[in-house]
């Protein structure tokens, strides 16, 4: 069993990295793009029986800083 964890910066927090992006790709001459918001994504192996609360739970003590970020869970 695979869990996919979507994270990202929540709205109102600073991206730099984003920023970053975004002026590399209009200095490439890519005017159109807006605005950039970077995350990450984490995929996990499991054993099978895992539920979602389990990797929800993984979520909250480590792998998203909760204050700043939130997250998403996909069971594949």
């Amino acid at each position: 069993m695979k869990a996919r964890v979507h994270v990202m910066l929540k709205d109102g927090v600073l991206d730099p990295q984003g920023e970053a992006v975004k002026h590399a790709l209009h200095g490439m001459g890519f005017d159109a793009v807006g605005g950039v918001r970077q995350g990450k994504v984490i995929e996990l192996d499991l054993a099978e029986g895992t539920s979602e609360a389990d990797v929800t739970e993984m979520c909250e003590k480590l792998l998203a800083n909760t204050v700043i970020e939130s997250y998403r869970v996909e069971l594949l």
